[in-house]
């Protein structure tokens, strides 16, 4: 997933925050991580091996939530590569939002359901087309505008953006011709 997620990156790397689970540090170390090969220091015993240290830009953070019982008893955010993390950036909140949200419109990607895709490729592109349709054909009632006479207008996010100009409609998107343009 990390090398999904870097393709579709700039040369910044983001903020990545998770919950407590060790494998994304591990995962992350791998993808921007660098060897680190310490000189002999000419006593005995064996040399120190070398390391996987974080590049200097990587920002990491996790939020480990403690339970007692079923019920959340404690939650510590905890910086684990990089400096100027601000402890109010430390959320998982808007991506657990969009998630719900995307389980509750998507019936291939909830949670014990009989709706499943039983091709992979199939399910990256019905997830494709409903992100895109999530961003150009559906209003958020988190984005409103105000127009010349005060009348309240949902918009999209691809408005809100300034991507697109207009709410699409769901015609237009299965119309539209789309082509792969390089981002370097």
């Amino acid at each position: 997933m990390v090398e999904l997620t870097d393709k579709c990156l700039s040369g910044l790397k983001p903020l990545f925050v998770t919950d407590g689970l060790r494998f994304y540090s591990e995962a992350l170390l791998q993808k921007y991580g660098k060897w680190v090969e310490f000189p002999r220091t000419g006593k005995r015993g064996r040399p120190k091996i070398p390391k996987l240290v974080p590049d200097k830009d990587l920002r990491y953070a996790q939020i480990i939530k403690e339970r007692e019982g079923g019920k959340l008893q404690r939650v510590e955010k905890k910086i684990v590569f990089g400096k100027n993390i601000e402890q109010k950036e430390i959320s998982t909140s808007l991506i657990e939002r969009q998630n719900l949200t995307f389980r509750q419109d998507n019936n291939r990607i909830s949670r014990k359901t009989l709706g499943f895709s039983k091709k992979l490729e199939c399910l990256y592109g019905q997830i494709r087309l409903y992100c895109t349709y999530f961003n150009f054909c559906r209003e958020h009632a988190g984005l409103v505008q105000n127009d010349k006479d005060g009348v309240k207008h949902k918009r999209t996010p691809a408005q809100q953006s300034g991507i697109a100009e207009k709410k699409w409609t769901l015609r237009e998107l299965l119309k539209f011709k789309c082509s792969k343009t390089p981002t370097n």
